[in-house]
């Protein structure tokens, strides 16, 4: 069975799509970016500033759905800039501190709103 989650404490989706779903006990998150999901506004600057609300609203969605980052199982991580490896890491750190999630961290071309980051998440709720 497959439930849909939502919560206004992340972005609502800019498109056709949930902003996750969770399919027998496993949540699985649309990518999430730096959007301020109090007022709609982007938020822009350096990559760490980007970062840390991206976590902020993929943490708010991850706990809407009955899990925590604690039980993320895996992470996507998409960036325009590899040389923001390290610096991202630095913010990365903060939200994942022990039984760290698998991850990959690729660099596009492009990201929705042309923003510096956009990070997607895999968790399970036991």
């Amino acid at each position: 069975m497959k439930t849909i989650i939502s919560t206004d404490k992340a972005p609502q989706a800019i498109g056709p799509y949930s902003q996750a779903v969770e399919v027998n006990g496993v949540i699985y998150t649309s990518g999430m970016i730096p959007i301020n999901p109090a007022d709609g506004t982007l938020v822009t600057g350096a990559v760490e500033e980007q970062a840390e609300q991206a976590l902020k609203n993929l943490k708010a969605l991850i706990e809407e759905s009955g899990s925590s980052m604690d039980k993320v199982i895996k992470t996507t991580v998409f960036i325009k800039d590899m040389n923001d490896f390290a610096k991202i890491n630095e913010v990365y750190a903060r939200y994942f501190t022990d039984n760290y999630p698998s991850r990959s961290c690729v660099e596009v071309a492009r990201l929705p709103k042309d923003v510096l980051i956009e990070i997607e998440a895999i968790a399970i709720k036991q």
